[in-house]
């Protein structure tokens, strides 16, 4: 019997678990690892921002759903790796100490590298956590004249809710009757193309951009966060009554020192998501050092891949299945502005880009389908 440790909760680490434990049944051990057992949707953090949703719509338990898969689930936070070695240690949790693994897939997720951008933590909001979601709705609510600022900072590799929360922001004026009184800039230090991984975004979000009223400056690296401002790295200044910025991302701290990571911290990875130079162990998800921006359905496709490989290697066969790296996402701008992005990021081939108001109701699909089918 071997002894599977998926480290990591989120979208890469969940779906992992459970497509190992349908493949595998019960001739394996199988131990998912997560600082917390509750799963949070992270796409829908704008929409709770805006009072669009309720927490219990995209929280679900981890534990229950493993333990109905027969996956033995550990709340903890690891502390270290070791892969050469082929075992972790925990700070606390479930277990304290150290967990032996034959096979290991992480699923760590990436780290907010606030620290970067001095001042972030002191002044800046931000949608990425359960409470920063819910702290900024409260301010948005608040916020009926002057200037919102919404940024994506150097090393940030989120777009969608940048422009998400300045179109939300917008409607939610508009409802209010303060849109005239309000003026809304998306600061980036890059252009909507390079934001979305080299695909023509530009024009795409221009009219909806345009229609929302909205200021899009693609020229100011974020540096600094004062009480009142934005500085850029040239020292241009942009003053603020309320600002949202998607913070640098960056590699897991139990990772260090392993050899197994790319300078930003991130996993190297094969196309069979292999971690390069090590035996018997898979990476999935924002961890890995694959270009481009890094979302949940990216991270879903990686965790099956990774399931199918070690499963493969298990039963004594070759790891074939190999991951297309396809950015498939919806920017919910309201109406028939909404815009639906499919690309192969590693192809010559043109990217898909639709307008519709559905695209808008297939995402709230598709977050309904994700909660039926996991929990």
């Amino acid at each position: 019997m071997a002894k599977i440790l998926i480290v990591g909760g989120g979208f890469g680490g969940v779906v992992a678990a459970e497509s190992l434990a349908k493949k595998l049944g019960d001739e394996h051990e199988i131990t998912l690892v997560s600082r917390s057992r509750k799963f949070l949707f992270f796409p829908a953090l704008v929409r709770l921002a805006f009072g669009q949703c309720e927490k219990d719509e995209i929280v679900l338990d981890i534990r229950e759903a493993m333990f109905d898969r027969k996956v033995r689930f550990v709340e903890g936070e690891v502390a270290r790796i070791y892969p050469t070695e082929r075992h972790v240690t925990f700070a606390w949790g479930d277990v304290v100490g150290e967990m032996p693994y034959d096979f290991l897939v992480l699923a760590l997720g990436r780290r907010l590298r606030t620290e970067l951008v001095a001042g972030f933590f002191e002044h800046a909001h931000h949608l990425l956590r359960l409470d920063s979601a819910r702290e900024f709705g409260i301010a948005a609510r608040r916020f009926d004249q002057g200037h919102a600022v919404i940024g994506y900072c150097p090393g940030a590799r989120l777009p969608v809710p940048v422009f998400e929360t300045a179109f939300a922001l917008s409607r939610l004026l508009e409802e209010r009757g303060k849109r005239d009184s309000c003026k809304i800039t998306v600061v980036s230090s890059e252009t909507p193309d390079e934001m979305f991984g080299g695909i023509p975004m530009s024009e795409a979000l221009n009219g909806a951009l345009k229609s929302h009223r909205i200021e899009l400056v693609s020229d100011f690296a974020i540096t600094e966060v004062t009480p009142n401002s934005i500085i850029a790295n040239d020292g241009r200044t942009l003053n603020y009554d309320l600002n949202m910025l998607i913070p640098p991302f960056g590699g897991t701290g139990a990772l260090v020192g392993t050899g197994i990571t790319d300078a930003e911290g991130y996993v190297r990875v094969d196309t069979r998501m292999r971690v390069e130079g090590i035996e018997r162990v898979y990476a999935a998800g924002d961890c890995v050092n694959f270009d481009g921006p890094k979302m949940g359905h990216m991270a879903v496709r990686q965790g099956e891949v990774a399931a199918e490989n070690l499963a493969a290697e298990i039963q004594g066969m070759a790891p074939t299945v190999k991951y297309d790296h396809e950015m498939m996402l919806v920017i919910d701008a309201g109406g028939n502005e909404s815009i639906y992005v499919h690309k192969d990021l590693w192809s010559n081939e043109e990217a898909n880009i639709q307008h519709s108001r559905f695209w808008a109701w297939a995402k709230r699909k598709q977050e309904l389908y994700w909660k039926a089918k996991h929990a």
